[in-house]
């Protein structure tokens, strides 16, 4: 393989490798969420606890049967603004009308991406002279589109109801902007206690749906179904790219502030649509969910059988709600030397680092899927165990003795050894 030539390139200037240098390790010149084991990179035998195919079906052929037999078809559509094709009756509109009844709302409109439905929905209803109400850990998206709609954001203590309380009664009714599932945690938020609190001040509701939307509720119609406040919130938000493994995102919500949001939302003008071939395969991903409930089975006894593993070698899980958990190990330096020491050992997770978290509360996160079986997931409880002289003390809750007698017998194998990594 010939060795790659150095291109000439114009000089940046101090100032901007300054910026840079600033998230990045200057001695290397690489990020330091850069994973660099020398060969040591995924191999035969790697447990992969990075890919948000919780119900495992990206690589599933029905899906990619049916996007392909529409590519054949119909080619790949138009790539144009959806604000020019709004009217039509096309696969667009009816897998719109789908969702819409699957999760108990008059309407919904499709964008490009999670992302963009959530920068695109606040930027639309964010009223001049009432606040966002936000999450402190709310999703990146949704801060970016307070920013955008040019907003004055009133963050309240994450998951923190009596503080949310506290601040509308201050400062009168406004948007109120949550993730159902929190996406670096796995908390679930106490919806019920929010959609009170809302409605006694008189405040709008925006759900962020992505990370339980396929994965929570009858067929997969996520959190705000499973338990009944559909009639309560007045906007839910989906990202295809977790559950359903794809990409577009969702904005849920009555008929007319979604025909309102078509027309108004930067995102929905300024973008081009979702192709059809694409749609194909998400109705197609909805029909399997909704015929194979055995998958949310699986994957919701992958997490528990993994949460009670690292809580029993004295890693703080108790965030995790359902499928996403973090071990927050500090530091950038102390969060990379556990990641690595993981890598070693064949287990990849992800790195969250700031603006990710907040400052030296960086982690690694593991994302379960239906298909892990019980024996990878020993290898990652085997992995952590391993790892574990790696993590600050503070860090690590103290482990009675007795707990290591309340495991399954194959995760304490895990820990004493009797399983090998791979």
């Amino acid at each position: 393989m010939s060795e790659q030539k150095t291109l000439p390139t114009p000089t940046l200037p101090d100032f901007l490798h300054a910026h840079m240098n600033a998230r990045m390790e200057c001695s290397s010149g690489r990020h330091c969420a850069k994973l660099v084991l020398g060969d040591a990179v995924p191999g035969p035998g790697a447990v992969m606890l990075m890919t948000n195919d919780y119900l495992s079906l990206a690589a599933d052929q029905r899906i990619s049967r049916a996007k392909a037999d529409a590519l054949l078809k119909e080619g790949h559509g138009d790539a144009i603004s959806r604000v020019f094709a709004h009217h039509r009756k096309d696969a667009h509109r009816r897998f719109e009308l789908r969702v819409a009844a699957m999760m108990g709302a008059e309407d919904a409109a499709l964008s490009m991406s999670g992302y963009s439905a959530n920068v695109g929905l606040i930027e639309a209803f964010a009223v001049p002279g009432h606040p966002v109400y936000i999450d402190i850990r709310a999703h990146a998206s949704l801060w970016s589109g307070v920013a955008c709609g040019k907003a004055q954001a009133r963050p309240f203590r994450h998951n923190n109801v009596a503080d949310l309380d506290k601040k509308m009664a201050h400062y009168g009714p406004g948007l109120v902007v949550v993730d159902s599932l929190y996406s670096t945690s796995g908390a679930i938020a106490p919806l019920a206690d929010i959609v009170e609190v809302v409605e006694r001040h008189g405040g709008i509701l925006v759900v962020d749906e992505t990370h339980s939307f396929g994965t929570h509720g009858p067929g997969g119609a996520g959190l705000c179904v499973e338990l009944g406040l559909e009639d309560r919130v007045h906007f839910r938000t989906a990202g295809l790219s977790k559950a359903i493994a794809a990409r577009g995102g969702l904005v849920i919500g009555s008929k007319k502030a979604i025909e309102y949001y078509r027309y108004e939302a930067n995102a929905m003008i300024f973008s081009t649509a979702v192709l059809g071939y694409e749609i194909a395969g998400f109705d197609t991903t909805l029909d399997i969910i909704s015929a194979e409930p055995d998958r949310t089975t699986r994957l919701h006894d992958n997490h528990r059988y993994l949460k009670t593993g690292l809580h029993d070698l004295g890693y703080d899980v108790s965030a995790s709600d359902s499928q996403i958990i973090s071990i927050v190990t500090g530091p950038n330096r102390d969060t990379i030397r556990f990641r690595d020491a993981l890598a070693r050992e064949g287990v990849f997770g992800s790195v969250f680092l700031p603006p990710a978290t907040p400052k030296d509360e960086s982690l690694i996160r593991f994302t379960l899927n239906a298909d892990l079986v019980e024996d990878e997931l020993d290898h990652v409880i085997a992995a952590c165990h391993a790892a574990r002289p790696v993590v600050a003390p503070e860090r690590l809750r103290r482990v009675k003795p007795s707990v290591a007698g309340t495991m399954a017998p194959s995760q304490s194998q895990a820990m004493s050894g009797a399983v090998s990594l791979r």
